[in-house]
C-alpha cells in the first residue's frame, strides 16, 4: 500500500456502547473508516444545502408577484430568442423585461419590523351603524422603513390603508370607519403589510394573525310588558295543579308509602289515627318562549326575514329586561344528506340583553332546518310549564299550520303567531288555538301586542 493508499484509510472513527444481557455487561466498539465518514458528512451537508435552496425558492416564490413571473417569463423568452436568432426586437423585449425586474429589487432591500394595533370605539352596534376604528403602525427597526401597504379584511371587504416611509421609532395614526349597515358578525383581519416597488413587481407580506370581532344586532323596537294581559299567571301565583311540595297549602291526604315525612300533619294524624300529609298548590312562574323560524322559503325576501329577527329581539329583550324566564329557541343548522331524518334544536342565550342580542347577530335563514312545526314540538319537550309562546315567522306561512304549531303546546299556554310581511297593514285575529298578529313595519309591535291582550 502506498503513501497515497495509507493516508486515504488511515482516518477512523470509533463509536462505543453497552448491550446488557441479564447480569451480563458487553462492551463494543465499531470502527468506521474515513470513506465512511466522509460519505456521511457529505449526505449531510447536501441536506442542509437543500432545505437552504428549498427556503430560498420558496421565500423567492412568495415575493415574485404574478405581474413579476409574467416579467421573467417574456425576459427570459426573449433572451433565448435573441440569442438563438440574433433578432433585434427579443433584445429589446428582454432587457426591457429584465430592467423592470432589476428596478424593483432595491424596494426589497432591508428588513422591516413593524408593531400594528387597530382599537375600535365600540364592538356592538345596532344595524346601520358605523364604527370607528383607530389604526397605530410604529416602526419598531432601527432603519428607515420604506412605504408599505396595510391590508384590513373586514368581513367579505378589504379596508387599504398607506403606511409612509418611517424612520426608526416613528408612528402613523390614522382613522378608519367600518360600515355596519346590515346585521350580522363582522370579522376584522387577520391585517397584513406588505412591502412592494410601485410597478407590483415585487412583493413581501407580513401577517399577524389576530383577528377581532363585531357584533351587529337587529334593529329592536320597544314593547309592552308581556304580562299586559297575555300572561294567565303572574310571578308567584298558583295553579290547579297539586303537587306534594310547594308553598300554597292545598288539603289533607291519606299517607302513601314514599311520602317524605316532614309533610305528615300529626294533628290530624292524632285525631283519625292513621297517617295523614299534606298537599299543595303548584307556584308557577311565568316562562315565555320565542320560537323562531329559519326556514327560507317561508319568506318572500331578505327584508322580511329581518323583520322576524327584529320583531323576534325585540320580544326577548323586553322578556330579559324584566327578568322574567325566556327561551328563543330556533331550528339548528341540519346537513342536506339527513334532512327529514335528524332534528336539531337551537337555543340561543338569554342571560344578559347583550348576551342574548349577540346571538341574535348570528342567525341566518336556510333551506336546510326544521320547519316551525317541529321547532314547536321539540320547543314543548325540552321546555315545560310554559306560560307564552311567541310563534315568529314569514307572511307566506298558511293559517292551518300555525295552527298545528300552536297545538303542539298545552291548552292552558298562551300562543301569539307573529306573521312579518313588510308594507302589510296591522292586524290582530284570533282563533281558538291561538292569536295571529300580522307586522307591516317594526314600530307596529307595540300597539298590536296590547291590542293582542284586549
Amino acid at each position: 500500500m502506498n503513501d497515497k493508499t495509507e493516508t486515504r484509510y488511515s482516518h477512523t472513527a470509533t463509536v462505543t456502547g453497552t448491550r446488557t444481557r441479564g447480569a451480563t455487561v458487553t462492551r463494543y466498539a465499531v470502527e468506521r473508516t474515513g470513506l465512511a465518514v466522509g460519505l456521511d458528512a457529505g449526505w449531510r451537508t447536501a441536506g442542509r444545502l437543500g432545505e437552504t435552496v428549498r427556503k430560498a425558492w420558496g421565500a423567492f416564490a412568495d415575493t415574485v408577484s404574478p405581474v413579476g413571473w409574467l416579467l421573467l417569463a417574456v425576459g427570459s423568452g426573449g433572451l433565448f430568442a435573441a440569442l438563438q436568432w440574433g433578432w433585434a426586437e427579443a433584445w429589446f423585449v428582454a432587457v426591457a423585461s429584465l430592467s423592470l425586474l432589476a428596478v424593483a429589487v432595491p424596494f426589497m432591500l432591508g428588513n422591516s419590523s413593524f408593531a400594528v394595533s387597530l382599537e375600535f370605539d365600540r364592538d356592538r352596534v345596532v344595524a346601520g351603524s358605523e364604527v370607528e376604528a383607530s389604526l397605530a403602525v410604529v416602526n419598531k427597526g432601527e432603519r428607515v422603513a420604506l412605504p408599505a401597504l396595510l391590508d384590513i379584511p373586514v368581513g367579505n371587504g378589504l379596508v387599504e390603508a398607506h403606511v409612509p416611509l418611517l424612520r426608526s421609532g416613528a408612528a402613523h395614526r390614522q382613522g378608519i370607519t367600518i360600515s355596519a349597515a346590515k346585521r350580522g358578525i363582522i370579522t376584522v383581519g387577520p391585517m397584513t403589510i406588505g412591502r412592494g416597488d410601485p410597478l407590483g413587481v415585487l412583493r413581501h407580506d407580513h401577517t399577524w394573525p389576530g383577528v377581532q370581532t363585531i357584533y351587529v344586532h337587529p334593529v329592536t323596537a320597544p314593547v309592552p310588558s308581556a304580562s299586559a294581559g297575555l300572561l294567565r299567571d303572574v310571578e308567584g301565583a298558583v295553579t290547579k295543579t297539586i303537587v306534594d311540595s310547594d308553598l300554597a297549602f292545598h288539603a289533607i291526604r291519606d299517607y302513601v308509602p314514599g311520602d317524605a315525612r316532614r309533610h305528615i300533619h300529626w294533628r290530624s294524624t292524632a285525631k283519625t289515627g292513621a297517617m295523614m300529609v299534606r298537599q299543595y298548590e303548584e307556584t308557577r312562574r311565568s316562562r315565555i318562549a320565542v320560537v323562531m323560524d329559519l326556514t327560507a322559503a317561508e319568506y318572500a325576501s331578505h327584508e322580511e326575514f329581518e323583520l322576524a329577527v327584529s320583531v323576534a329581539a325585540s320580544l326577548g329583550l323586553q322578556a330579559v329586561r324584566e327578568g322574567r324566564e325566556v327561551v328563543i329557541a330556533a331550528s339548528a343548522e341540519i346537513p342536506e344528506h339527513a334532512h327529514g331524518t335528524v332534528h336539531s334544536l337551537r337555543w340561543l342565550p338569554t342571560l344578559t340583553p347583550r348576551a342574548m342580542l349577540d346571538g341574535m347577530s348570528g342567525i341566518n335563514a336556510s333551506e336546510h332546518v326544521m320547519i316551525l312545526e317541529q321547532v314547536s314540538k321539540m320547543t314543548r319537550q325540552e321546555v315545560p310549564q310554559l306560560s307564552l309562546v311567541f310563534l315568529v315567522t314569514g307572511a307566506t306561512v298558511p293559517m292551518k299550520r300555525l295552527r298545528q304549531s300552536a297545538l303542539a303546546f298545552p291548552p292552558d299556554v298562551t300562543v301569539v303567531a307573529v306573521r312579518c310581511a313588510p308594507g302589510a297593514e296591522p292586524q290582530v285575529k284570533s282563533a281558538r288555538e291561538l292569536r295571529v298578529m300580522t307586522i307591516g313595519m317594526l314600530h307596529d309591535l307595540g300597539h298590536l301586542m296590547v291590542r293582542a291582550a284586549a
